[in-house]
């Protein structure tokens, strides 16, 4: 009767428990069934060599290795161990009981030692979902296994000191489970909303785009403060949740970028290159990883001069920013990444920098404006609510003693604007459903007839129909206010500078 043990694989940001069937029967063959790729292909030489360095036996006969489910294709090498195990109990080394509700994770050196692998937190999240109650994963692995599951999980340095433990010749104190509930956010960031001198329109938009979660294209000439301001957005968003934490730590653990073994609790800040390719982010390869837009789950997604990244790597944006979630598809897999990201993004009003600039002088044609802002598609503007024009910060601003408003007082609105709307429709504004934001967006007769010659004069789409109602409920909201007073849409209105002044060139 053949003897079966569980591992587990990854699977997107999930995972799923993986069951190895071994046989020995007579005869000389290895053979690993299932849809195993290279690298678990050649694990029985491996494993043969890691059994022969814990002074074990290596069966001369006929080995079937079975991975279920086989409609899956296994990848890599974190079976090493579960199949070192099958062997060995099915060759009556170890007693098949001792590995009962065993789920068991690891890459095997040549000498037995057990090497840590990736995403080890969604695999112990799943086996303890599965019902399992123990789990053996490399020493390095350990901390990162206990951080949000109730298995009792033993860091184990090698093959030879996993037999002794399932034979009960040696004893192992589980690794004690991190208190992560109690994990509260770091608020201590090293820049300050305070630290900004001047552009108060700026600030403003950057306050609106926190509290609804709206996504914000600055406009400006070089020297006036986007990348400044933008690299504090993080600080004025609300603490993350737990469940927020979470999906954080395990895109970082499956990427194998996981900084220590605590669970992440700032939200994070992302500023790829405008040379960075489609796959990098977004995700993907030949072994699917998570691009940058999932790396920023939770967190701000920042690019800088938004007109000299590629077409394409742009217009893959569209997707994410619609539906909050990546999936890449492939001949060999297909995977969904989390990617619910707040976009920021900066660029010059022209090639120059100086167009409509008040103190110096444009040198660029107005066809070369053209061309230049026409290299962002109006789908993906559609799908930024905030577009907003800055200047440089004047110069009796740089020296002013006047107190600016704080991070922390900032992140104080927004999070009593947030509790209004979680309370109103249980999301944030810019996630209304098309039936919230009818039911939550209602405008009186003034305030439709306003923003339908606004629709007409700028000539703009339905989706930004529906982004400027959000925004005005969002301005509402920072004020406490039940319904979209006139004021509120005429700000929200103004945030839609670049859909008439530069479409219109």
């Amino acid at each position: 009767m053949a003897v079966c043990i569980n591992s587990a694989a990854l699977d997107g940001i999930d995972a799923l428990i993986i069951q190895i069937e071994t046989r020995i029967t007579p005869g000389v063959q290895y053979f690993i069934v299932g849809l195993p790729d290279e690298s678990i292909k050649e694990s029985l030489l491996r494993i043969e060599s890691a059994i022969a360095a814990a002074d074990l036996n290596m069966p001369r006969q006929k080995i079937v290795i079975s991975m279920a489910p086989a409609g899956i294709r296994e990848q890599g090498a974190l079976f090493d161990l579960p199949i070192a195990l099958s062997i060995l109990a099915e060759s009556g080394q170890i007693d098949e009981k001792s590995l009962d509700r065993l789920v068991s994770v690891s890459e095997l050196s040549l000498n037995g030692k057990l090497r840590p692998v990736k995403g080890i937190l969604s695999m112990a999240i799943q086996a303890q979902t599965a019902g399992f109650s123990r789990m053996i994963v490399p020493c390095e692995n350990a901390a990162e296994a206990a951080l949000a599951s109730s298995l009792e999980v033993f860091g184990l340095p090698d093959l030879q000191f996993v037999f002794e433990f399932l034979s009960g010749e040696k004893s192992c104190v589980a690794e004690q489970r991190s208190h992560y509930l109690l994990v509260t956010e770091d608020t201590s960031f090293p820049i300050d909303f305070s630290d900004i001198k001047g552009q108060p329109a700026m600030k403003r938009a950057m306050e609106i785009a926190a509290a609804g979660g709206h996504n914000l294209l600055i406009i400006g000439p070089p020297g006036s403060g986007k990348t400044m301001i933008a690299r504090r957005l993080p600080t004025i968003l609300p603490p993350l949740t737990l469940q927020e934490s979470l999906e954080i730590t395990r895109l970082y653990s499956i990427s194998g970028k996981l900084d220590g073994t605590e669970l992440s609790t700032k939200r994070l800040f992302r500023a790829p290159h405008h040379t960075v390719i489609d796959i990098a982010l977004v995700g993907g390869g030949t072994n699917a990883q998570p691009g940058e837009i999932s790396l920023t789950h939770n967190g701000v997604l920042f690019l800088d001069e938004l007109p000299e990244f590629e077409r394409k790597v742009l217009e893959v944006l569209r997707q994410p920013l619609k539906e909050r979630a990546i999936t890449i598809s492939r001949a060999s897999f297909n995977n969904t990444y989390p990617a619910g990201f707040l976009f920021v993004a900066a660029m010059n009003p022209c090639p120059c920098g100086f167009y409509n600039n008040p103190f110096r002088k444009c040198s660029c044609t107005r066809e070369m404006i053209r061309k230049y802002v026409r290299r962002l598609s109006g789908p993906l503007l559609d799908r930024i609510d905030l577009h907003v024009n800055v200047a440089r910060v004047k110069y009796g601003d740089l020296g002013s003693t006047i107190s600016e408003s704080s991070s922390l007082e900032i992140r104080q609105r927004v999070i009593a604007a947030r509790d209004r709307q979680l309370l109103r429709s249980n999301n944030i504004n810019a996630q209304m459903t098309p039936e919230q934001t009818k039911k939550h967006c209602r405008l009186g007769p003034l305030e439709q007839e306003l923003l339908i010659q606004a629709m007409k004069k700028q000539r703009l789409s339905a989706r930004s129909y529906d982004r400027i109602l959000k925004v005005a409920r969002t301005i509402a909201d920072l004020e406490n206010s039940q319904v979209i007073s006139l004021i509120h849409l005429s700000e929200a209105i103004a945030y839609r500078c670049f859909d008439g002044e530069y479409f219109n060139l």
